[in-house]
């Protein structure tokens, strides 16, 4: 893999990101060495095209954590964050995460431990038993740092279950005492798994079931003894590919569609071929693999993942085989958009993209045929892709492991996703029979609900922010911490967007950020969902924020526009709303003065859609 060692340098030596297919050529590298050599290799990388996705990783341990930093920024880069990572003196655990020694505009803050610290110096092992106080104190001091750690930032603090090294437990002769020692290990990592619950800043990482699964030795006893370095090569791989997983929930950098393909992937064999009755779903090996994946893939979806049906294939044979075949899980309806012919996959998926109003960067495409991978990586280089050739028994796990997914929390929104999705395809056909823009969005019978968010909003209203890439006006990404806070701040005001018609609720699809505490208003943030724009949702939301500043006092209401690589539908947003220009991405409306922007086919709360400020329909959104 020296070419990918040799496109890393020339990227970071030519001042730019790695191109998307050496960052997913990176994510799908599981050796350590090769990934060290990447990791320093990427120490100086910039950006200053902004592709990537900027995040601050602060790590914190006990012992000596060798080449983790180099491990976790090649993972980081491969997901599509920039890192820029600082690791706390050694031997300073305790009194970093006590003073908040770490720095505090940090996004993730990367704990990393091993059993010396919640061990005593000298364990009984005639009595083990006696360890279970030592151990409990060791937990209760631990939230402690943890309670004080996060009144100082809005960072994610991330720890991991420790392993409990063999020669520890098997110095324990009687069996019976080293059951109960290892009952004690037990409960001390449920206890470190409970803080993610505990606390809305958690996550932890369960690094013992990760080398379970993996089959990698923990310990290399020769260089803890010689470097205080608990953990080998492979076992720090894995905490920084949780640690990744979990920056990239947080900084929205997770895929959002699944396209699959059929035939030698959610079953056995080729449906032209052999008929519907003759491929391999359910009962006896493999069919039992190919009916575990469509298991797999329907709790997918069932978490919000959007399906896309990718097949070379007639189309009423497949639709007659989902249909009809006793064993199938995964009927025509699970799919958000079918694209079942044969034409190029890479033209289908890009197809599809459009139908859903997504860039392609938000898939992953899962096939057997390395031809069909292969035309999508040259076409498409952005797809992730995973290879369903080979065992058939390893399908779910070559689905699953990369956390292609993967969310800090899942959302109403999430749950009601690959319908949401369904029901645009139905609009875009809805949409053919009308005359005018207008005349089309006016037969939505559009409702849009603009209230100050709630306790229980103000997840969703982090995750767009974290994942809006497209309608997002200034770029500036409020998490959730900052986000609770400005509910009970009264020089702020948050509020989030709800959108139904004819065909459906969306849910929340939209949110704004507001600075109030000058008789001036100023819009921090605008973020709405790709898969509603084209509506007017955006001008209404515009005309709520004045009306709202109107009905407070205030003289005026300015918002920013700050352009990058892929907000360019949101450009010009704010002069088709009325807004005067004023120099350096400034805009400035006249609450009360200048026109309300809300669409005349958008109801607003002082009266019906007639009496609304007529507004020309969206182009070009």
């Amino acid at each position: 893999m020296t070419e990918l060692i040799d496109a890393l340098r020339g990227a970071v030596s030519a001042g730019h990101a790695p191109p998307a297919d050496v960052r997913l050529a990176l994510a799908g590298t599981d050796d350590p060495a090769l990934l060290r050599k990447a990791g320093r290799a990427l120490a100086a990388l910039a950006d200053p095209a902004g592709e990537l996705r900027p995040v601050r990783v602060s790590v914190v341990a006990n012992c000596t954590v060798g080449p983790f930093e180099a491990l976790l920024r090649s993972r980081l880069v491969g997901a599509g964050a920039l890192p820029e990572i600082t690791a706390a003196p050694y031997g300073s655990f305790e009194i970093t995460l006590a003073t908040g020694g770490f720095d505090a505009a940090s996004d993730l803050v990367a704990c990393v431990l091993d059993e010396s610290w919640f061990l005593p110096a000298e364990p009984d092992f005639a009595e083990p038993q006696s360890a279970a106080g030592h151990l409990e104190d060791r937990l209760r001091q631990l939230r402690e740092l943890v309670t004080v750690a996060l009144s100082t930032t809005n960072a994610t603090l991330v720890l991991h279950t420790v392993p409990l090294p063999g020669h520890i437990r098997d110095t324990i002769v009687s069996l019976r005492d080293r059951t109960a020692l290892t009952r004690l290990w037990y409960r001390l990592n449920t206890g470190l798994l409970e803080l993610a619950e505990e606390f809305g800043q958690v996550q932890v990482v369960d690094l013992v079931g990760l080398l379970g699964d993996a089959g990698v030795r923990a310990r290399d006893e020769r260089l803890h003894a010689y470097a205080d370095l608990p953990y080998t090569d492979g076992a720090l791989l894995l905490l920084a590919d949780g640690v990744r997983r979990v920056a990239q929930a947080r900084l929205g950098l997770s895929r959002k569609v699944l396209a699959i393909d059929l035939d030698n992937t959610l079953w056995g064999g080729v449906l032209g071929e052999v008929g519907a009755e003759g491929v391999a779903l359910g009962g006896l090996y493999p069919g039992k693999s190919y009916q575990r994946l469509q298991w797999t893939v329907r709790a997918l979806r069932d978490q919000g993942v959007i399906l896309v049906l990718a097949s070379k294939n007639d189309a009423e044979p497949v639709e007659r085989a989902l249909c009809d075949h006793p064993e199938a899980l995964l009927r025509p309806e699970a799919f958000s958009v079918s694209m079942v012919n044969w034409d190029s996959k890479a033209g289908n998926l890009r197809q599809a993209a459009d139908t859903l109003g997504l860039s392609t960067q938000s898939m992953v495409f899962m096939d057997d045929s390395a031809f069909e991978r292969g035309e999508v990586a040259a076409r498409l280089p952005e797809v992730a892709l995973v290879d369903a050739s080979g065992e058939p028994a390893q399908l779910v796990t070559s689905l699953v492991r990369g956390g292609w997914f993967d969310v800090l929390e899942l959302t109403g929104t999430d749950l009601k996703r690959p319908e949401l999705y369904r029901a645009r395809g139905l609009r875009k056909d809805f949409s053919g029979g009308f005359a005018s823009a207008e005349e089309y969005l006016s037969a939505l019978d559009l409702k849009v609900l603009i209230e100050p968010v709630t306790p229980f909003g103000v997840a969703r209203a982090a995750q767009l922010a974290a994942r809006t890439n497209q309608f997002n006006l200034t770029g500036v990404r409020f998490d959730e911490v900052s986000t609770r806070a400005m509910l009970t701040d009264p020089t702020r005001l948050v509020a989030v967007v709800s959108v139904s018609d004819r065909f459906g609720d969306e849910g929340i699809v939209g949110a704004v950020w507001v600075d109030r505490s000058a008789e001036t208003w100023h819009v921090l943030n605008l973020v709405l969902s790709c898969r509603v724009l084209g509506r007017g949702v955006e001008f209404a939301v515009a005309g709520w924020v004045a009306r709202q500043a109107e009905q407070a006092g205030a003289t005026g209401l300015t918002g920013a526009f700050v352009p990058s690589p892929k907000n360019s539908v949101a450009a010009g947003f704010w002069e088709k709303a009325g807004f005067e220009a004023r120099g350096d991405g400034l805009f400035a409306f006249a609450p009360g003065r200048d026109p309300d922007p809300t669409p005349s086919w958008i109801p607003t709360e002082s009266g019906p859609a007639s009496e609304a400020t007529a507004h020309e329909p969206p182009t070009g959104s």
